[in-house]
């Protein structure tokens, strides 16, 4: 059975950092683009940041831009995802998603597998 598996989640203050990373269970993940979502409590799950299955290309939601970067070891069949300089809008729960047939995904229904999510909590 595929799974995704997310860890790095946790509570930090304001201007902080942490690093996600999204372990794929087999290798045919390798070729699959990879994103990361957010969930926000009472709010829908959002495009947070996209990479293309060589790495060669990535997206990110304009909220994001300048303070995550998401990358990708198909060696270790991993993506992370480095937060830096956190806000408290950032607290939601992260869930790394994978497309086997979109180049560049950014929506849900481009998806066909998720994570169980790992939860972020950036303090004031």
């Amino acid at each position: 059975q595929v799974t995704l598996v997310e860890s790095g989640g946790g509570l930090v203050q304001a201007g902080g950092s942490l690093r996600l990373a999204c372990a794929a269970s087999t290798r045919p993940f390798n070729t699959y683009a990879k994103a990361w979502f957010r969930q926000a409590p009472g709010k829908e799950r959002e495009f947070v940041a996209a990479i293309s299955w060589t790495g060669g290309n990535t997206y990110y939601t304009d909220s994001v831009k300048g303070r995550f970067t998401i990358s990708r070891d198909n060696a270790k069949n991993t993506v992370y995802l480095q937060m830096n300089s956190l806000k408290p809008e950032d607290t939601a729960v992260y869930y790394c998603a994978a497309s086997p047939t979109v180049t560049m995904p950014t929506r849900l229904d481009e998806f066909d597998y998720w994570g169980q999510g790992t939860q972020v909590t950036v303090s004031s």
